[in-house]
């Protein structure tokens, strides 16, 4: 792609043809900036970070697969300094960020509390059937009166002691009831311990000066766009859509983007595709930044890659995560990690994390493009550090391709 922009006097009109977008180099450079990954730990230091991180990129996807860290713990390990497990049940006991759906179970900073409260009061209403359990209004009223008396508590809490499945009381109507609930908005969960949610009546925990009025359409579409700017630096209606369910949002956010183009607030580029790409005026007007030899090992579900088409459009990175594949058509393997250098995605690991072993396997190894010498070390050094974050201190290299890198990987992964 190449740099051409608008001219001012264009970038505040909607109708006025759309210049070609910036440099492929220039786009990875501001999605890299904006994601916190330009270097090393980029968004600051243990709980300040945390919260740094959650302000700036908008969500952090919680995820179950524990076959190295766990999504919602990788991700910040990369953008954090000092970061460690106890950091996100502190972020919430502190009440500066809660657990709701963003795209996916995420956590999201407190401040966009108002913008979770059209989904929750549409699960009340049942207009989210894949959320509607229909559970039991007796139990619903149960468990919100044993929360109420007793204070926050787990799933578990809620089993039947003699481990008898009988009767309304039967744990899994209660586990029903407790996340219908959490949908919609009259329970939140004030920490994990592992993936176990501890329920609290929302009433009790929302600090007393939340916005609780809900958003019309128009401030959701807007809400929509700057997350997505800011987290990213630039935008297309798609990305800002990504698995919206709302088709009044979807129109309305396309809408939008064209008022704040004819207001002169965004500027518009066309890509190769033919796709619009909305920025703020003047944000391609810097050089690409010069990256360092930097590595980070990402996480199937960070932020940076979650959206597969867009990976595939700036990073030309070609990504499915495969642990949802049948095993005979796996490529790369059950869980393989996109790893980023400098300002690339050159790669992906296969990688599994025996913590009682204290071993780290790299079952394969994938680089796929024309890689420079420096990047063995920086690998061999993100490898070691990630390592040990997830419990080990032994690496164990079985596969490289090219199969030339065998050796050399395998002499500094140690």
């Amino acid at each position: 792609m190449s740099r051409t922009g608008l001219p001012n006097a264009q970038a505040g009109r909607a109708d006025a043809p759309a210049g070609r977008a910036p440099t492929a180099a220039r786009l990875r450079s501001l999605a890299l900036e904006h994601q916190g990954l330009a270097g090393r730990r980029g968004f600051g230091t243990a709980l300040n970070g945390v919260e740094k991180t959650l302000d700036q990129i908008g969500h952090v996807q919680i995820d179950t697969i524990s076959v190295v860290a766990r999504a919602h713990h990788h991700i910040l390990y990369n953008r954090v300094n000092r970061y460690d497990e106890s950091l996100l049940n502190r972020l919430v006991k502190a009440r500066r960020a809660f657990e709701y759906w963003s795209h996916a179970a995420s956590y999201l900073p407190m401040r966009d509390y108002r913008f979770v409260l059209p989904m929750m009061r549409g699960v009340a209403r049942g207009e989210w059937g894949w959320w509607h359990h229909g559970a039991n209004a007796r139990v619903r009223a149960w468990v919100l009166d044993r929360i109420r008396a007793e204070g926050p508590l787990f799933a578990r809490d809620f089993e039947n002691p003699g481990n008898r499945r009988s009767g309304w009381w039967d744990w899994k109507p209660a586990k029903r009831a407790l996340e219908h609930l959490f949908m919609e908005g009259e329970l939140t969960c004030i920490e994990r311990e592992g993936l176990q949610k501890r329920y609290e009546l929302m009433e009790r925990f929302l600090p007393s000066d939340v916005d609780t009025r809900e958003p019309d359409i128009e401030e959701h579409a807007d809400f929509l766009i700057d997350t997505t700017l800011r987290a990213h630096g630039f935008a297309t209606a798609r990305t800002v859509n990504y698995l919206r369910r709302d088709a009044k949002v979807k129109a309305t956010v396309r809408h939008r983007l064209a008022d704040k183009v004819r207001a002169g607030d965004l500027a518009q580029y066309r890509d190769e595709a033919g796709e619009t790409i909305y920025a703020h005026p003047g944000t391609f007007d810097r050089a690409p930044k010069r990256f360092a030899h930097t590595v980070h090992i990402l996480s199937p579900f960070d932020n940076l890659v979650i959206q597969r088409r867009r990976a595939d459009q700036v990073f030309d990175f070609d990504y499915t995560i495969e642990c949802y594949v049948p095993a005979a058509k796996r490529i790369y393997g059950y869980f393989a990690l996109p790893l980023l250098y400098r300002d690339r995605l050159v790669g992906r690991m296969d990688c599994k994390a025996h913590r009682s072993e204290g071993l780290f396997e790299i079952k394969a190894l994938f680089l796929e493009h024309e890689i420079p010498e420096p990047f063995l070390g920086a690998f061999a050094s993100a490898v070691v550090d990630y390592a040990a974050f997830t419990g080990c201190r032994e690496i164990a290299v079985r596969a490289v391709t090219p199969n030339a890198w065998l050796r050399p990987v395998r002499a500094l992964c140690h």
